[in-house]
């Protein structure tokens, strides 16, 4: 099949649409000016020769240039694109709202920011061969240079300008979405994999993503693995995803596509899962990193992706949604989704779920808040949420949650350092632990669990963390359990017992001195909680604490004005604890495998969010029954109120933990950890992951009546 996604008959009828604007733009490009001053002449230039570099570019591919191109002239042409971006030019370039304010002014600055930045997305759609979205695009840069051409262009006249493209085009983009993840036929990516020399790595300029040193040298360290240790990795992460069937009683075989998303580099596994998926009997969705700003959520990136080249540059554009985001638009995209789901109803019904490979890595970015990057305003948080939570309700209408899974594991990728190959052989131990050994040792902590009403958690040293998290109650001990016992199944790796906490009487401090949540770097984060919900938050990332508490608003909140505490688990993986201490990568590691170190909760929806009624069987025999809060059990009347469409957890690792106990109907306490060791009988071979550590690293008592003296006095003391 042609490798080009968007076949699509318009693309040929805009033809002579296509050539006029590229004729028009480079009359532009060659100096022909309207006296519009002199700032503005220079990002007009400026912005037509990038956007006949783009024209360029999409004859190159179509005529097969770039494919007979050197590796040296993919890697400069990749490098000449994204160099006016990258963070030793940012500081000069229109795309930073701080030098585009500063250039031309308060009333330009964000608008025009705004759009070279969204005009960037055409070297995707060159690569893609998609001519349409080029057309259109390219029309309304030469219809705002028009603007400008002409008489004095006011602020509201630019900005309606912009509003009604994205309103009028939203269908092109929005219904395009989820063809892009329904559709098998649009195989751009996968064509790439499957039908690329991997071991020649210009095959990663074929995508017209970034490509760093962290995607070339990924790719050529698993060139040198052999062929049945990249099976190995790529069984472990499609058999977690069969697995989840199994355990939800779901008949694999009625579904018909499955979503893989990943990192560039890692094409050898990944074309390893696409085979591995086809014997289950599944076609592979691979679909981009959303490129329009209409299909953005934040900086958050789902899909296929490569390494950000300027991290700063995505967060000050995290928001652009602001200069559009009103009640029409939001009920405008919905609209326009609900006609692509239409279009792809038989697709959405087949849909499996996700695959999902995480990377992890580099240092965790520490941002720089703008002033002159967009902000949402109160009104459009609020639609921000309404619009999330309409998209999922949307969703699943046409996707049964009930009846699809997920994998996800996750790699490091060389940006941790150059003990790389090391450490990618220990997460290939810590994804391939032994599940059986495992649940056992859950077995024994949810044994004590189930019979506690809460569970009491003190941080120790400068961790002030001292909260109380009450426990659902479970009436049948012999048939029923409160805590689901986690393996390597969907959730990859092994190592934690979970549940959903009941809100009224979960009170106090969560506190982490550092934790690294989607994307950030979170120092000294404090969350206080009243019955369950958030009431106050802090984090020191800033000398200004307004600043922090909008990182937290913005990152962890969602805009939400407060979340629920919707599951707290104890993380078993003393392993991937130590392993992450010896390589001193314990800031890197992704929340996925971070929350298994240690304690956690997380706030947002539940574990179980739109699949509370599909029963859930721990290997005991016991079915789960705490899958659900006071806002869940609201889905039947609302699934605004029910559900918030977001999910973070918390970690505090086994070093900041002083103790872990789960306390009794009569204020007894037994304890499951103590000064960063398991203490309950049948868990303490998770300790045999510390012998040899360090002395001080984990210091703790010597014997089991040494650390209940201790823990009675920390208790005491902490009330």
């Amino acid at each position: 099949m042609d490798n080009k996604i968007l076949i699509d008959d318009r693309a040929e009828e805009l033809l002579e649409r296509y050539e006029l604007a590229g004729s028009r733009l480079k009359e532009i490009a060659d100096g022909e000016m309207s006296d519009m001053g002199e700032a503005l002449q220079l990002y007009f230039q400026r912005i037509s020769s990038f956007l006949t570099g783009c024209l360029d570019l999409y004859e190159k591919v179509s005529a097969g240039i770039l494919a007979g191109m050197s590796f040296e002239e993919c890697q400069e042409e990749n490098r000449s694109y994204y160099r006016d971006i990258l963070p030793d030019h940012y500081e000069n370039s229109f795309a930073n709202p701080d030098f585009a304010v500063k250039t031309l002014g308060e009333d330009y600055g964000k608008l025009l920011c705004f759009l070279y930045t969204e005009l960037r997305s055409l070297r995707v759609y060159a690569f893609e061969q998609d001519r349409y979205k080029m057309t259109i695009l390219l029309e309304l840069f030469l219809e705002i240079y028009g603007m400008f051409a002409g008489d004095k262009v006011t602020h509201k006249q630019l900005r309606e300008t912009i509003y009604w493209f994205l309103y009028d085009y939203a269908e092109e983009f929005c219904a395009g979405r989820v063809r892009q993840q329904m559709d098998p036929q649009l195989c751009f990516a996968t064509d790439i994999i499957m039908n690329s020399d991997l071991t020649d790595l210009r095959y990663l300029y074929r995508y017209g993503e970034y490509i760093s040193e962290d995607e070339l040298e990924t790719a050529e360290y698993l060139n040198t693995l052999p062929e049945e240790e990249i099976d190995a990795i790529a069984r472990t992460f499609t058999e977690g995803f069969r697995r989840g069937f199994v355990l939800k009683g779901v008949d694999l075989t009625t579904k018909s596509i499955v979503n893989i998303h990943y990192h560039l580099g890692f094409e050898r596994i990944i074309r390893a899962v696409i085979l591995q998926f086809r014997e289950m009997g599944l076609q592979s969705v691979l679909f981009r990193s959303a490129a329009s700003t209409l299909n953005k959520k934040q900086n958050i990136k789902s899909g296929y992706q490569s390494e950000s080249p300027n991290e700063q540059y995505e967060y000050d554009h995290r928001f652009d949604d602001a200069l559009y985001l009103d009640k029409r638009m939001v009920d405008r995209k919905i609209d326009c989704m609900k006609k692509g789901y239409e279009a792809f109803r038989e697709q959405a019904a087949g849909y499996a779920g996700p695959a999902v490979m995480e990377v992890f890595g580099r240092v965790p970015f520490s941002p720089v808040r703008k002033e002159t990057a967009c902000r949402l305003s109160q009104r459009q948080q609020n639609l921000s949420v309404e619009y999330a939570s309409l998209a999922s309700e949307l969703a699943n209408q046409y996707i049964n949650q009930e009846e699809r899974s997920f994998s996800i594991i996750a790699y490091p990728t060389p940006a941790i350092g150059e003990k790389f190959p090391e450490i990618f052989h220990e997460i290939e131990k810590v994804n391939n632990l032994d599940n059986d050994k495992y649940e056992r040792i859950h077995q024994s902590i949810i044994d004590v669990l189930d019979k506690a009403k809460e569970v009491h958690i003190l941080g120790r040293d400068r961790n002030m963390t001292n909260i109380t998290v009450a426990l659902q109650p479970v009436e049948d001990l012999s048939t029923q359990t409160g805590f689901e016992n986690c393996l390597a199944d969907v959730n990859i790796p092994v190592g934690e017992v979970f549940t959903s906490p009941q809100l009224k009487g979960t009170n106090g401090l969560l506190h982490v001195s550092e934790v690294y949540l989607e994307g950030f770097c979170y120092k000294d984060l404090k969350i206080q909680v009243e019955d369950g919900i958030i009431t106050d938050y802090s984090c020191a990332n800033f000398p200004n604490p307004e600043e922090g508490k909008a990182l937290i608003e913005e990152n962890i909140l969602y805009n939400h004005p407060t979340l629920p505490m919707g599951e707290f688990a104890i993380g078993t993986n003393t392993t991937a604890f130590v392993m992450a201490n010896k390589y001193h990568i314990q800031d890197k590691l992704p929340i996925l495998i971070a929350e298994k170190t240690g304690p956690h909760m997380a706030f947002g929806d539940t574990c179980y969010s739109h699949s509370e009624s599909v029963r859930v069987f721990n290997p005991d025999g016991r079915e789960v029954i705490a899958k659900e809060n006071d806002y869940s059990r609201l889905r039947h009347e609302s699934s605004m109120k029910a559900y918030f469409n977001c999910h973070t957890d918390i970690t505090i690792p086994y070093g900041e933990i002083g103790m872990i106990s789960a306390v009794m109907p009569d204020h007894y306490q037994v304890p499951i950890i103590v000064d960063g060791r398991f203490v309950l009988e049948g868990t303490m071979e998770l300790n045999e992951a510390f012998e040899g550590e360090e002395p001080g690293q984990l210091s703790g008592p010597s014997t089991m009546e040494d650390q209940v003296g201790q823990l009675t006095a920390k208790d005491t003391g902490g009330q």
